[in-house]
């Protein structure tokens, strides 16, 4: 064990600490995942763990509604959704006497710290509670309820928040917890209707949830491809009624025969008044004189995703016990959260402060001071409105009303195209490369390139397999798997000659590559090749999409949430099918490469007591190890094993070893089942992330080619062969980054097709932790406490952001 985890364990150990989790407010989905990652790690460390039922009220009430929680008692709740511990709006925990109650009952249970999941309500509520403690505690002494031993010794109450919420209506994190899986269930619910739509020319108005803020509308309007969309934050200008039939109408006219209109529950005009579903549904039947039905989406109590489950719920569980063992009496309390994909610890009021700021700017008609202050919950979304893109400018919180608004066809018809742009998909197919091209395809004829499609990949493209795409041929591409325009692993340096000829032939300009490895292999050798050839001298970025998540330059790529919530979503239906059977243990293969990224996330999210991987190597002992663990749990009274295995992991211990390991010396405990994945992980719809992640970075990599475009126009010309002409853009961390691809060389196996370093690989002690062993566990990139920041940009720095 390092020194860094010897210290770890030392001063931050939870022997004679007492915890209580509770969940308030209206449930969410992926509740039950951090209540687990709250109970495990708390008795990891040393801790009791009590759970209080029926959130406040529980504890106000006391008795069997405050229990002590084991190791057990959180099993097979990881995807459940809701909230297995209950939940209650609670009307005594409002007044002091309430209040009382619930101190005199922690007290006698030696609580002294707390985690809350749920809203902005119950957080305040917490808050209220942790100041009145010293208070409270003063008038339990002296009614004799307790005595001032007692008093002295519970003196400070500890308390960190993580916000439950399907609505992601809560300042200072960028996704609540629930927000993904409803997001989920609003495209589950559209996929569904637009064969309807389509076979009877109907327009389906949808409304969602989101009394106060437009998040689930605006980014589910993203994810479909919707026509219109209506949220509280951006009431629309007067005449809205007229502006969006000519759309619809537009649409129709073009050859669509369905229109999706989205709705926010919260929907009001500029004056105020509500904009209902039912009213939009009347004025789209006038509009179009045909059919318009009315839906309204019920999106919570389904089961949690993959990013409620583990990248948040699961992390963020983890690190309020680690916040909660390192507050002191002084210690504010605070909000755990996710930004990008690190934890950050924000101050709760603050958090809080900022989220009533908004509702005050919207109830005062200041919605533009609304959306800046919504910060990066709204500025998430590069939405879609009246079939068109209107793109973001920067994630910053001032882009929505600094977005182009694309009204028309006809508009775009009578631009200028200053450049040609190509766009290829490369390598295997993804899941929301799609959703990629078509952003790409209408952001650059909207910035008025001329847009063409290469099919096939490379091979595609020395073969001239080109054309030009244009606006309504990208139509419905969003929620579409696989590659439309055809992809291949072919790479270019056998045939740049040819490519050079297609190039100078359609007079390209600029190149988008869509793709995994191969397509970094490839505009590393169409770097390379400049030199011989003048018209490769052209600006090229690549966008990462690949299931493996294997790029570097990249923490995240287009397709593997899709593919990560494939092999949760069977995990889960494996594992229940050993429901009412004996013990029993499964061995899953994982697609990825010599990547783990898939095995070792999805084992997280699916609860797997192991996960094999390349980057962490193992041997027969480990393998002995696991089985002996497996055993001990099973004898416990636990059901159901996971094993995952990476399919390049080991070349010794193979998927049918460990298989066969497991069956024999589990024999008489448990017995064994494996299954292979297989390409099922690769196909499939794209999920809400990959289909918002995809729009949003095809986008951002457009207006960085105009930008090089303009740059690199010289004498009539394009010229562009500087490093930084031909890059990857990436998710690092907190922020999208263009990277010179020759400066990601010495970051790369490419033995391996790897990353040197992987961030997630972070990750894999808390699976484990999870899982009952006993491992070191690295806090130094734990969240550090922050504090929320609101900067108001003027109109000229958010128009020129990108």
């Amino acid at each position: 064990m390092a020194q860094t985890d010897k210290k770890f364990f030392e001063n931050l150990t939870g022997a004679g600490k007492a915890i209580a989790v509770l969940t308030s407010g209206g449930d969410a989905q992926g509740m039950n995942a951090a209540v687990r990652a709250v109970v495990r790690m708390g008795i990891y460390v040393g801790a009791k763990v009590y759970f209080v039922h029926e959130g406040y009220q529980g504890m106000v009430d006391g008795g069997d509604n405050i229990k002590e929680a084991t190791w057990e008692s959180v099993s097979s709740m990881l995807q459940m959704g809701g909230t297995v511990i209950g939940s209650a709006r609670c009307k005594d925990f409002r007044t002091r006497e309430g209040r009382l109650k619930a101190a005199h009952n922690l007290v006698q249970r030696g609580i002294t710290n707390l985690c809350v999941i749920g809203g902005d309500g119950s957080l305040t509520g917490a808050n209220l509670f942790r100041e009145e403690w010293s208070g409270l505690l003063a008038e339990l002494v002296q009614q004799g309820l307790i005595d001032e031993e007692a008093s002295q010794k519970y003196s400070a109450l500890h308390i960190v928040g993580m916000v439950g919420s399907i609505d992601n209506d809560f300042c200072g994190t960028d996704m609540t917890i629930g927000t993904d899986s409803a997001l989920h269930r609003i495209i589950e619910v559209v996929d569904a209707i637009m064969t309807t739509a389509q076979s009877h020319q109907r327009t389906f108005v949808l409304e969602v949830m989101g009394r106060h803020c437009g998040y689930l509308a605006l980014v589910s309007a993203l994810a479909c491809g919707a026509d219109w969309v209506l949220i509280p934050e951006m009431p629309p200008e007067d005449g809205w009624e007229e502006k969006m039939c000519q759309k619809l109408s537009a649409t129709r006219s073009r050859g669509s025969r369905l229109n999706i209109i989205i709705v926010a529950e919260g929907a009001i005009d500029r004056h105020g008044k509500a904009i209902t579903s039912s009213i939009v549904k009347d004025v789209s039947t006038e509009c179009l004189k045909g059919e318009s039905k009315n839906l309204e989406c019920f999106i919570t109590g389904v089961t949690a995703m993959l990013f409620c489950v583990c990248s948040q719920a699961s992390r963020m569980g983890v690190e309020a016990v680690l916040a909660l063992l390192e507050t002191t009496a002084n210690t504010a309390a605070c909000v755990v959260s996710l930004c990008g994909n690190q934890s950050v610890r924000l101050p709760l009021m603050e958090c809080v402060q900022m989220t009533q700021e908004v509702q005050k700017a919207m109830d005062g008609k200041r919605f533009e001071e609304a959306v800046r202050l919504r910060g990066r919950c709204v500025s998430y979304a590069l939405f879609v409105t009246c079939g068109v893109a209107n793109y973001f400018l920067s994630f910053d919180c001032s882009f929505l009303y600094n977005t182009v608004f694309l009204l028309t066809k006809a508009e775009f018809d009578k631009k200028i195209h200053n450049f040609n742009v190509a766009v290829l998909n490369v390598g295997a197919p993804a899941a929301g490369m799609n959703a990629a091209v078509r952003s790409a395809v209408r952001v650059g004829i909207s910035e008025g390139h001329k847009m063409f499609a290469v099919s096939d990949g490379f091979e595609g493209f020395y073969k001239g397999q080109i054309k030009e795409i244009k606006w309504a041929d990208v139509g419905g591409w969003t929620g579409q798997g696989g590659s439309l325009l055809g992809t291949k692993r072919t790479l270019p340096a056998k045939h740049i000659d040819k490519i050079a000829e297609q190039m100078r032939k359609y007079n390209i300009n600029a190149l988008l590559m869509i793709g995994g490895f191969e397509a970094f292999l490839g505009i590393m050798e169409l770097l390379a090749a400049r030199g011989t050839y003048e018209e490769l001298c052209v600006p090229m970025v690549m966008v990462p999409a690949t299931v493996s998540n294997n790029v570097p330059g990249s923490d995240l790529s287009i397709g593997a949430d899709t593919a990560l919530n494939a092999i949760t979503d069977t995990c889960d239906r494996i594992k229940q099918s050993a429901s009412g059977t004996k013990r029993r243990v499964f061995i899953i293969e994982t697609m990825g490469g010599y990547c783990g990224y898939l095995a070792s996330v999805g084992g997280l999210a699916a609860g797997a007591d192991a996960a094999y991987i390349f980057e962490e190597p193992f041997d027969i002992r480990d393998l002995q190890s696991n089985v002996e663990h497996l055993t001990e749990k099973m004898k416990t009274g636990i059901q159901r094993g996971l094993v995952l295995r990476n399919e390049n992991s080991n070349e010794n211990y193979t998927t049918d070893f460990i298989y066969q390991l497991y069956s024999e010396e589990g024999r008489g405990v448990f017995d064994c089942r494996k299954n292979v994945l297989g390409h099922m992980q690769q196909g499939g719809a794209p999920s809400p992330f990959d289909r918002n992640f995809g729009t949003k970075i095809a986008a951002k990599a457009m207006q960085w080619i105009t930008k090089k475009l303009n740059e690199s126009y010289r004498k009539g010309r394009v010229f562009a062969n500087t490093e930084d002409s031909a890059c990857l853009l990436g998710m690092r961390r907190r922020a999208m980054v263009f990277q010179p691809v020759v400066q990601l060389k010495d970051e790369t196996d490419f033995v391996h097709r790897i990353p040197k370093e992987q961030w997630w690989l972070k990750l894999r002690p808390l699976m484990k932790i999870l899982a009952k062993y006993k491992t070191s566990y690295d806090i130094s990139d734990s969240g550090q406490l922050e504090h929320v920041v609101l900067r108001r940009p003027k109109e000229s720095e958010a128009m020129a952001a990108i």
